[in-house]
């Protein structure tokens, strides 16, 4: 919401359709053109209220003093070896996040990863976001926004761009920001949007209980990933110092709430450095998992400010092989885009992007 000549603004990407059909209302303007004005924004990435011509200029003139396009703006872009793009957006008001977009070449699918704060307070030991502290929360408008600027950059060189698949998982916890959040899935999901699928939306968070048992609640169709990282309290309470508040037992009685509401399963993150990639840690992770419908990502720790050690590759193949022997779906990820600073918790808002736009 901006302040502008004694009258407040909203920002046009954070409103559903149903309240600019009450703007309208309110502005003596049928309730047709909201659905011009949110079909124009959404779906077809308008950034001013001159790139929506159905709608008359006289009702751009009356709208233009309670609706703003808030100011989300890719401002440097770079490409990894791998295909993958990080791309510095800035904010309205100064403030800059990252987004990171992953094509897969032999699918054809585009998964974008949005940031849902301005730095994180959780502070991971591992992570650059939360190395660099908190600074604010990110408005659905500025959720979507990052969306809509990257299909914007897209369809410069391929007017069929999209995306399909949408991960909560860039700079900050989307469940310390849980309203805002699951507004931006609502306008993302809208039929006159994007309508791109819940089922094609996931929510990563490091274990903030309250917003899992919501999703639990609601019977939400949206994915669910947990950083897990370690199956031990006195661990976990380091490297992810959320845990002191919701510790494990917690934690999993609330994933196994999830499953049993929604029959999806929940993907647990573990990054692993030299001191958790342990038979101790695999066999505690076997026993953790045990009945419940999950998958396990493994993902060797990547480069940050102060991170831990990597583990060899045979201590890694090894963690993989005692899960797959127990029967416990699991992968290691592929990791993309690390010679960006893309990768997991590589993300940053400050010295972000460095080099010439577009390398």
């Amino acid at each position: 919401m901006h302040q502008g000549e004694g009258i407040k603004k909203l920002d046009i990407r954070s409103c559903s359709e149903e309240s600019l059909e009450t703007i309208c209302r309110e502005h003596s303007i049928a309730g047709f053109r909201a659905r011009q004005i949110f079909t124009g924004v959404h779906r077809h990435g308008a950034a001013s209220w001159d790139e929506i011509p159905s709608l008359g200029a006289d009702a751009r003139d009356m709208l233009r003093n309670v609706l703003v396009f808030d100011g989300v703006e890719i401002v440097r872009e770079k490409h990894s070896r791998d295909t993958t793009a990080k791309y510095l957006v800035s904010l309205a008001d100064g403030e800059r996040v990252e987004t990171v977009l992953i094509p897969d070449a032999a699918t054809g699918r585009r998964t974008i990863c949005l940031s849902t704060q301005v730095g994180c307070p959780v502070g991971c030991t591992f992570c650059s976001t939360g190395q660099e502290g908190f600074r604010r929360d990110l408005s659905a408008g500025e959720i979507v926004g990052q969306v809509l600027e990257v299909i914007r950059a897209g369809r410069m060189g391929d007017t069929g761009f999209k995306i399909n698949n949408v991960v909560f998982m860039g700079m900050g916890e989307p469940f310390l920001n849980t309203t805002e959040v699951m507004e931006a899935v609502e306008l993302l999901n809208a039929e006159r949007g994007l309508n791109i699928g819940r089922r094609k939306m996931t929510i990563s968070t490091c274990g903030v209980v309250p917003g899992i048992r919501l999703l639990a609640e609601r019977r939400d169709q949206i994915g669910l990933a947990v950083s897990l990282h370690s199956c031990f309290d006195e661990t976990r309470d380091r490297l992810v110092p959320m845990n002191k508040k919701y510790p494990l037992a917690e934690l999993m009685k609330a994933c196994r709430e999830y499953c049993a509401a929604t029959h999806r399963r929940v993907t647990f993150e573990m990054v692993l450095t030299r001191e958790t990639c342990t038979d101790r840690e695999a066999y505690a992770l076997i026993k953790l998992l045990a009945g419940m419908i999950s998958h396990v990502n493994l993902i060797p720790v990547n480069p940050t400010l102060e991170g831990s050690e990597r583990p060899e590759k045979e201590r890694v193949s090894r963690f993989l092989a005692l899960l797959m022997k127990a029967r416990i779906p699991a992968s290691l990820r592929e990791e993309k885009g690390v010679d960006i600073e893309a990768a997991c918790g590589q993300l940053r808002r400050v010295a972000a992007c460095e080099g010439p736009a577009g390398i």
